[in-house]
C-alpha cells in the first residue's frame, strides 16, 4: 500500500542527511582555511611570489603548506576548487526549506494569529526575502563601505536583526530562526558562487593569459569569506532552532537570534587571534557566557506572567484538519492520544522536567490532535518514537487505532492533500 505520509518523511529525512553531510563538509574546511591563513609564518627563502608557509601534520603524515596571495609563477596542473560543499548545502537547505515549510507550510510557516496570509502569500515571501537579502548585502559590499569592514559588519548585523523581526512579524516561531539561518546560508554560499569563485577564476585566467592579476580580486574574495566566517556559528544554531521551542517558541525569538549573532562573533573573535598568534583574548568566553545567560532569561520571559499558560491556539481549523477532526475513529484516539501524550504536550505540562510542550505541539483537545495528525500517526503509530520509552505504556492496539483513524482521514483527502 502506498503511504505518501512514510514516502514523504523519507524523503525529507534523504534531504536532511544530504544537508548535514554537506554543511559539515563546507563549514569544515571553511574553518581550516581559515586557521591555515591565519597560522601561516613568513621565512626566509619562500619561492618568489609566497605569502607564508605551515607545516602540519595529520594521519601519520606531514604536509607542507604554501600560500600565494595571487598564484604561482607556473600554474599546476591540478588545482582543487572548494566550491561544491557550499553549494550542495544551500541547494539541499532549500529542498528541505521547501518540503517542511513550503507544503507543510498551514502547520509550520504562516501564523494567523500575526498575519492573515494564504499560503501562496507566505511562500512568495518566504522565496523573496531570500532573493532580496542577498541584494541588499551584495549592493552594501560593493558600496564605499567596502573599504570599511568593521562598519558594514555593523550594518550587516542591523540588517539581520531586522530580518529576524519581520520574519517574526508574518511567520511561525520555527519558521523565523529557520529564515532567519536560510537567509544567512544565503548571503554566505552566494558570497562563493558570485564573488569568491568568479575572482579567482578571473585570477587564474590572467595568469594563463600571461597577465598580471589585479591584486583587487583577492582583497574583495578575502571580504566576504571573512564574512562567511563569522556569520557560519550562528546559522549552525539557527538551524538546530527547530528542535527547541525555548529558542523559537518566545516573542522574543528574534532578539535572542541577535545575541546569537554576537555569540558567533565573540567566539569566532577568539579562535582567530589565537590561530593568529595575535593573543589569548579569553574575555571572548565571558562575553559569550553573558550572552548565553541573556537568552536564558529572554526564553523564560512567559513565566513571568500568571496567564503564561493561556497560549492555546485559537485559529480555526484548515479544511484538511477539520477531515482529522471528523473522521472515523477521532473518539478512540481522542480516548487514547490526551491520556497518552498530554502529560508532556500539554499547556500545563505535569511530567516532571517538562515546563513546556516539546516543540510547541500541544495533545489536550480534538482540534490540537487534527492539528498534529500525521506527527501522531508517524511517530506514536506507524512508529513507537512517542512515547518516550513508552513511558504511558502506550499499547500495541492503541497504535493500531491511530493508525486506522488518520487512513481513514486520507480516504477522504485528495491524493497528496495529507502531506499538508
Amino acid at each position: 500500500m502506498l503511504d505518501i505520509a512514510i514516502i514523504w518523511d523519507w524523503l525529507a529525512f534523504a534531504v536532511r542527511w544530504l544537508h548535514v553531510i554537506t554543511a559539515m563538509a563546507w563549514i569544515g574546511s571553511s574553518f581550516y582555511f581559515v586557521a591555515l591563513d591565519l597560522g601561516l609564518r613568513k621565512v626566509p627563502h619562500l619561492p618568489v611570489g609566497a605569502h607564508g608557509e605551515e607545516w602540519q601534520v595529520h594521519g601519520g603524515g606531514f604536509y607542507h603548506i604554501q600560500k600565494y596571495l595571487v598564484a604561482p609563477e607556473n600554474m599546476p596542473d591540478h588545482l582543487v576548487w572548494f566550491k561544491w560543499e557550499s553549494y550542495t548545502t544551500w541547494l539541499s537547505g532549500a529542498g528541505l526549506l521547501m518540503i517542511i515549510y513550503w507544503v507543510g507550510g498551514e502547520l509550520y510557516l504562516i501564523d494567523p494569529e500575526k498575519a492573515d496570509l494564504a499560503l501562496w502569500q507566505g511562500i512568495l515571501i518566504s522565496a523573496a526575502s531570500l532573493s532580496i537579502g542577498w541584494l541588499v548585502y551584495d549592493f552594501l559590499c560593493k558600496s564605499k563601505l567596502g573599504d570599511s569592514p568593521t562598519l558594514l559588519m555593523i550594518l550587516l548585523f542591523v540588517m539581520l536583526v531586522a530580518m529576524g523581526w519581520g520574519y517574526n512579524e508574518i511567520f511561525t516561531g520555527r519558521a523565523t530562526m529557520l529564515h532567519l539561518g536560510a537567509f544567512t546560508a544565503t548571503i554566505m554560499s552566494a558570497n562563493v558562487f558570485f564573488i569568491i569563485i568568479p575572482n579567482q577564476k578571473i585570477v587564474v585566467a590572467d595568469l594563463k593569459a600571461g597577465r598580471t592579476p589585479d591584486p583587487k580580486y583577492g582583497k574583495i574574495a578575502k571580504l566576504r569569506s571573512t564574512h562567511n566566517n563569522y556569520l557560519t556559528l550562528p546559522v549552525v544554531f539557527l538551524m538546530l532552532s527547530n528542535h527547541y521551542p525555548l529558542a523559537f517558541a518566545s516573542e522574543y525569538n528574534w532578539v535572542i537570534a541577535a545575541l546569537v549573532f554576537l555569540m558567533g562573533v565573540s567566539i569566532r573573535h577568539y579562535f582567530n587571534t589565537n590561530h593568529a598568534g595575535a593573543g589569548n583574548p579569553t574575555w571572548t568566553w565571558l562575553v559569550t557566557a553573558i550572552l548565553f545567560v541573556a537568552i536564558i532569561h529572554l526564553s523564560m520571559a512567559p513565566m513571568w506572567s500568571e496567564d503564561s499558560y493561556d497560549v492555546a491556539e485559537t485559529r480555526e481549523l484548515t479544511p484538511v484538519e477539520q477531515v482529522y477532526a471528523n473522521a472515523d475513529g477521532i473518539d478512540d484516539v481522542m480516548a487514547i492520544v490526551p491520556g497518552r501524550c498530554a502529560m508532556c504536550h500539554a499547556r500545563e505540562p505535569f511530567y516532571e522536567g517538562i515546563h513546556w510542550a516539546p516543540k510547541g505541539i500541544l495533545l489536550e483537545t480534538k482540534a490540537d490532535v487534527a492539528r498534529a495528525a500525521q506527527q501522531i500517526y508517524l511517530q506514536a503509530g506507524v512508529t513507537n518514537a512517542m512515547p518516550p520509552a513508552n513511558v504511558s505504556f502506550m499499547e500495541e492496539e492503541e497504535r493500531q487505532k491511530v493508525i486506522q483513524w488518520y487512513r481513514n482521514a486520507k480516504k477522504e483527502l485528495p491524493f497528496g492533500v495529507a502531506l499538508k
